[in-house]
């Protein structure tokens, strides 16, 4: 069985030392048993684990929505109900954060458009975060 250091899992996962240690510290990682020497000893599980943390991460999801899908993806509790709740809620989100994202986006560069970069004259992007339609996106 292959055995990791902290430092060769992080080095395995693209992941630094410090998020791997939050992750144990979250509960999301399980701390692998001192070996001789105090040091510790990471598994092949333990490096499937952290990838799979990754990837929820990448996909937007909490830390306590990956502890829920950890949790799920145990073969004793597997539910594909359960997940298919969990990510249609956190998809929901994720439309709502890109319909915001788009009309920021709109605002802004339609801002930066009118810039003529002039001197002494109205700049359209600090109109635009002194505007009360920009302070209702908050």
């Amino acid at each position: 069985m292959r055995r990791f250091t902290i430092g060769t899992l992080a080095a395995a996962s693209g992941v630094k030392i410090t998020t791997i240690r939050y992750y144990e510290r979250s509960g999301l990682m399980p701390q692998p048993p001192r070996m001789a020497g105090q040091h510790r000893h990471y598994t092949e599980d333990h490096l499937q684990r952290l990838l799979f943390i990754c990837r929820a991460r990448a996909l937007g999801f909490s830390i306590e929505d990956i502890r829920q899908l950890l949790a799920l993806a145990d073969p004793t509790r597997q539910s594909c109900r359960q997940v298919e709740q969990l990510a249609a809620a956190h998809l929901d989100k994720l439309r709502n954060n890109i319909a915001v994202l788009v009309k920021l986006e709109t605002m802004l560069s339609g801002a930066v458009a009118q810039c003529s970069g002039a001197p002494n004259v109205s700049c359209p992007v600090l109109d635009l975060l002194q505007s009360s339609d920009s302070a209702r996106l908050l």
